[in-house]
């Protein structure tokens, strides 16, 4: 039987403590998929991109104290964007007045391409909640019973009649459902406590 998932400070109260090792390896074990991959989508080889992952994180860790959450301004989400935009735009800048002169375009399209901030923000919203998500699947599956795990998959994530679920599963269909609630509960719980659970975030679980 699943027990009910402890309660603790956010991570991102956390964070703010530069002494508690466990909250930054748990942020670097979520974020930094998340920066390498936008770094990677925008031109940087794979050196460049794992060099610009460190970068944004140091500079996640120098601002993170000032960082005050207050829905009029914005959410985490837009904050950590914010971060990771700006350091990749410099570097493409800085490689292109180095690379002027040499008839390469591929530079310069890349800075064309992150001139619009719009749809920019509207695709790395989709990341940020794949990420989370996936995340989020990493911390709970190992607390489950494969069955129960199952149970939740393909009824919530591969959309399968849970009578269908049940017989495969050699469970029964009230098994099923209380499964797909418990872990659904779990992973709102990691998710909730990897963010801040006062963020205006919109939930990645219904």
């Amino acid at each position: 039987m699943l027990e009910a998932p402890t309660t603790q400070p956010s991570l991102l109260v956390r964070l703010r403590d530069a002494r508690d090792e466990l909250a930054w390896a748990q942020f670097v074990d979520l974020y930094a998929p998340l920066v390498y991959g936008y770094a990677r989508r925008h031109g940087l080889q794979d050196a460049d991109a794992a060099d610009m992952t460190q970068i944004v994180l140091r500079a996640v860790a120098s601002a993170i104290g000032r960082f005050d959450y207050n829905p009029r301004r914005g959410s985490f989400r837009s904050w950590f964007f914010t971060i990771v935009r700006n350091k990749v735009l410099g570097f493409l800048s800085q490689r292109q007045e180095f690379r002027q002169g040499s008839g390469d375009p591929a530079t310069q399209q890349l800075l064309e391409a992150l001139e619009a901030p719009e749809k920019e923000s509207a695709e790395w919203d989709i990341d940020y909640e794949k990420r989370v998500f996936a995340w989020a699947v990493e911390q709970v599956r190992p607390q489950v019973r494969p069955s129960t795990w199952q149970a939740f998959w393909q009824t919530a994530v591969e959309g399968r009649p849970g009578k269908d679920v049940a017989a495969a599963l050699d469970l029964s269909l009230g098994a099923v459902h209380l499964a797909k609630s418990r872990v659904m509960a779990r992973l709102k719980a990691a998710i909730q406590q990897a963010l801040d659970t006062d963020s205006p975030e919109q939930p990645l679980l219904s």
